[in-house]
C-alpha cells in the first residue's frame, strides 16, 4: 500500500531558474536527477549541522579537468573541514597552478601520435610530458628542504609543502588547505608524483619518510575532536575507505575501546564500540555489484557501523565532472560561508621539525 506522505512525481517546467532551483524542482522527478537534488541538501544539513566535522575524500583524475578550483573554493568557504584525495589531485593541479595548461583532446590525433609529441591523454584531456616533469621536479626541490631525520606523516608533509607553495605564490589545493588550516591526509600518497619526486631526491642520496602508521594513527585519534561526522565522497577507493575505517577503527587505540567523551554503539559479540556516520553522500560511476569498495552502497555501511541507519545519505550515479560544478553552484546560492567546526590550529603548531 501507497504511504500517504509520498510525494507525487513533478515535471519539471522550462522557466528561468537558478541553479538551486532546478535541483529543487529535481527533487520531485525520478532516477540520478532526484539524487543530485539530494546530494545537496544533504551538504547542506552538514554545514548548518554545528555538531558536525565535515570530511571529504577526493579520487579520479579530477585536478586534470577544470575541478580542483572548485575544491579550494569549498575549502576557502570552510564547506570541508578535513580533505583525504589521492596524491594525484593534488599534484596534478600544480600543472595549472604553476602557470601551465591541460589540452582539450583533438580527435584526430592517435595515441601513438601523442607518444611521439609526448602529451599524456587522460580520456578526452591532454596534459604535457615536459609541464608534468617540471610539477614533479618542483615537488623534488621542496623535499630538499626538509629533515632526514625526521619521519614526517603526510599531514605534516603536505602543510609544510603547501605553505612553500604559498611563498611561490602557488595557489594550489596543497596551499590553499595550508592558508586555511584545512588538514590533508593522503594513505595513498606514493601512487602519485609524490612518489617520483622522491625518487628523483633518491638519487640525490637524499631519503625522506613518510610514515603510514602514523598518518592512519593521528587521524583516527581526531575522533577524540569530534562530535559527529559527515562525509562526502567524490569517487571512492582509498580515500573513501580511510575515511570510513574512522568510524569502527578509531576505537581500538583505547584500551576499552571506547572514544573519551563520545557516546558509541556496541556490537553484540564482541567489547568494540562504533561510532557511525550522521551524514554520507556520494558522486560516483562505480556500481554495488562488483563487490568493490567505490561501488559499495552506504546501505551495505550500515551493517559495518560505517553509516548512521537513522542518517542522511544518499549516492548519485554521475561523472563527477557534471555533478561537482552543479552542486557546488547550487551550494555558493543556498549557502552562506561557514566557520569551522573544529579549531586544527594545535594540530598544525605540532609541526615541530
Amino acid at each position: 500500500m501507497i504511504n500517504k506522505n509520498t510525494k507525487k512525481v513533478k515535471s519539471i517546467e522550462v522557466t528561468n531558474k537558478k541553479i538551486s532551483e532546478l535541483l529543487e524542482a529535481m527533487s520531485m522527478t525520478g532516477f540520478q536527477g532526484k539524487k543530485l537534488s539530494q546530494i545537496v541538501d544533504i551538504w547542506e544539513h552538514m554545514i548548518n549541522d554545528k555538531d558536525v566535522t565535515i570530511i571529504m575524500g577526493y579520487s579520479g583524475s579530477l585536478s586534470t579537468t577544470g575541478q580542483w578550483k572548485i575544491i579550494n573554493w569549498l575549502i576557502e568557504n570552510h564547506f570541508i573541514d578535513i580533505l583525504v584525495p589521492t596524491g594525484a589531485n593534488i599534484s596534478e593541479d600544480i600543472v595549472e597552478a604553476m602557470g601551465n595548461s591541460y589540452i582539450q583532446e583533438n580527435n584526430k590525433i592517435g595515441d601513438k601520435e601523442l607518444l611521439k609529441q609526448d602529451l599524456n591523454r587522460y580520456y578526452d584531456v591532454y596534459g604535457k610530458e615536459s609541464d608534468y616533469l617540471e610539477m614533479i621536479e618542483l615537488i623534488s626541490e621542496f623535499i630538499l628542504t626538509l629533515k632526514t631525520e625526521y619521519n614526517y606523516n603526510t599531514r605534516e608533509f603536505l602543510f609544510e609543502f603547501g605553505k612553500w607553495l604559498n611563498k611561490k605564490n602557488i595557489d594550489s589545493i596543497v596551499a590553499t588547505a595550508a592558508k586555511n588550516n584545512v588538514p590533508i591526509y593522503c594513505p595513498a600518497i606514493v601512487d602519485s608524483p609524490y612518489g617520483d619526486a622522491t625518487l628523483i631526491c633518491k638519487n640525490k642520496n637524499f631519503n625522506i619518510i613518510i610514515d603510514q602508521v602514523k598518518d592512519f594513527s593521528e587521524f583516527m585519534g581526531l575522533a577524540e575532536k569530534i562530535k559527529e561526522v559527515g562525509v562526502i565522497y567524490i569517487g571512492g577507493g582509498v580515500p573513501k575507505d580511510f575515511i570510513q575505517l574512522l568510524a569502527v577503527s578509531s576505537p581500538l587505540q583505547y584500551n576499552k575501546k571506547d572514544i573519551p567523551n563520545r557516546k558509541g554503539n556496541k556490537h553484540s559479540t564482541t567489547d568494540e564500540s562504533y561510532y557511525p556516520h550522521k551524514y554520507a553522500i556520494q558522486i560516483s560511476t562505480d556500481s554495488p555489484q562488483w563487490g568493490g569498495l567505490s561501488g559499495c552502497t552506504f546501505d551495505e555501511a550500515i551493517s559495518w557501523g560505517k553509516i548512521l541507519s537513522s542518517g542522511e545519505f544518499a549516492q548519485c550515479y554521475c561523472d563527477a565532472t557534471i555533478a561537482l560544478p552543479i552542486v557546488t553552484h547550487a551550494l555558493n546560492e543556498r549557502v552562506k560561508k561557514r566557520n569551522p567546526r573544529v579549531n586544527f590550529n594545535e594540530l598544525f603548531k605540532n609541526n615541530n621539525f
